[in-house]
């Protein structure tokens, strides 16, 4: 099992972002943090990159489920999801595979939403490759 899940569409970044943030809500995620590489990595570094967010997206009620049977789960918390430019009108989007959660915790438990929360954003994805 890869660490991440990745689409590629052809829409340019600012697109890109506000569609993933639309296709994410779809699913009950709402988006707790915003981290913009570019413009970090530029008045930390003086390193110049292409668009690049971090998005930190959560579902409220799997979180506090998932809190329920662990609540040290939380730095797992919430889902990083990136959104970067991939050349001409193109953009790549990547999220952190939930799947892994169990395994990473050793927590079986955890195994029920980590499926529920992999179907949900299963769906985002289609929806936007859609």
């Amino acid at each position: 099992m890869s660490y991440q899940r990745t689409i590629e569409l052809d829409q340019p970044y600012d697109e890109a972002v506000a569609r993933t943030k639309a296709a994410l809500a779809t699913q009950g995620f709402g988006i707790l943090t915003e981290i913009d590489m570019k413009a970090t990595l530029k008045a930390k570094r003086d390193v110049d990159i292409e668009p690049y967010v971090i998005l930190g997206a959560c579902n409220p009620a799997l979180a506090q489920r998932a809190l329920e049977i662990e609540p040290g789960v939380g730095v797992l918390l919430p889902c990083n999801v990136v959104v970067r430019a991939a050349g001409a009108g193109r953009s790549t989007i990547h999220v952190f595979e939930p799947g892994l959660m169990p395994t990473v915790t050793r927590i079986p438990a955890l195994a029920p939403l980590a499926d529920e929360a992999s179907r949900l954003l299963e769906s985002a994805f289609t929806d936007l490759a859609g």
